[in-house]
């Protein structure tokens, strides 16, 4: 059975996500350099900052992250090691363990926050009502 004709998108929406496309590489690249000043690696300093929320199960964090439970695993255990994650146990089910942020983690994804470029540089140069509104777009995007 044949697919149903797709309209292309026009080019102003393709400039727009060729744009958000250089955006997320350059927030990446510039996630990555921060990370590699606390001696951690991406993912490392992405599932920090996801902890420094709050703890989550290690199953939710793979799904946060996208990857194999293993590899989570694995994450906290190198994370652990240095002292910015502590596992406890699910005061919900006491059976289920959770990692958490200790002190020093919650300390270090603020720096990791903190030292991005990205944030500083272009965004630093919109006003106040332009970051507002790159916000709320952004938001209609992602709930979209």
């Amino acid at each position: 059975m044949p697919t149903p004709h797709k309209t292309r998108p026009d080019a102003l929406t393709m400039e727009v996500v060729e744009l958000i496309g250089d955006v997320v590489a350059r927030f990446y690249s510039d996630y990555e350099d921060a990370a590699a000043e606390h001696l951690l690696t991406g993912a490392q300093a992405r599932l920090l900052s996801l902890l420094s929320l709050g703890p989550l199960p290690m199953r939710k964090l793979a799904q946060k992250l996208k990857c194999e439970p293993s590899n989570v695993t694995g994450i906290v255990d190198r994370l652990e090691a240095r002292g910015l994650v502590e596992r406890r146990p699910d005061p919900a089910d006491r059976r289920v363990k959770v990692a958490a942020a200790t002190e020093a983690g919650v300390q270090v994804a603020r720096e990791l926050r903190e030292g991005l470029r990205f944030a500083r540089e272009p965004l630093a140069g919109l006003s106040h009502g332009e970051r507002e509104s790159l916000r709320d777009l952004l938001r209609r995007m992602r709930d979209a």
